[in-house]
């Protein structure tokens, strides 16, 4: 644990060190970018590519129809029963830090479908399943 120390002069007012200020690096774009190293890139993969996501609830199938623009057809979980157009909008902590086009272990899809933004459970597994 690091202990930050402040002084104040005379008049009360405080000094904080600048190394006070600063927010722990796993809470920065930094930080998201350095844990976001175990997946997939999106733009990596060639349309036909069937991947298999196994999240902490589901299971999802995901076939890639056009990678640079993110459209996939997916399958899986409760909300997706029949296979469905979505577009994949990357990888999320679950607050506004998105890692576009990315499939990250350890982080919540982030899909847009059917007019709504849908965010799965926390990703444990991403398998390429085949390639067409």
């Amino acid at each position: 644990m690091m202990t930050h120390h402040t002084e104040s002069d005379d008049k009360g007012h405080v000094d904080i060190s600048p190394e006070a200020a600063i927010l722990p690096r796993a809470r920065t774009l930094d930080g998201f970018a350095l844990k976001a190293g175990e997946g997939i890139d999106m733009g990596s993969l060639e349309s036909g590519t069937t991947l298999l996501i196994h999240t902490h609830n589901s299971q999802y199938r995901l076939v890639v129809l056009n990678p640079a623009r993110r459209l996939v057809l997916v399958k899986g979980g409760r909300l997706f029963q029949d296979e469905a157009e979505a577009r994949l909008n990357g990888s999320t902590c679950g607050g506004s830090t998105l890692k576009g086009g990315w499939i990250g272990v350890g982080f919540h899809l982030d899909l847009w479908a059917g007019g709504r933004r849908i965010i799965t459970s926390s990703v444990r597994s991403v398998t390429v399943e085949s390639v067409q």
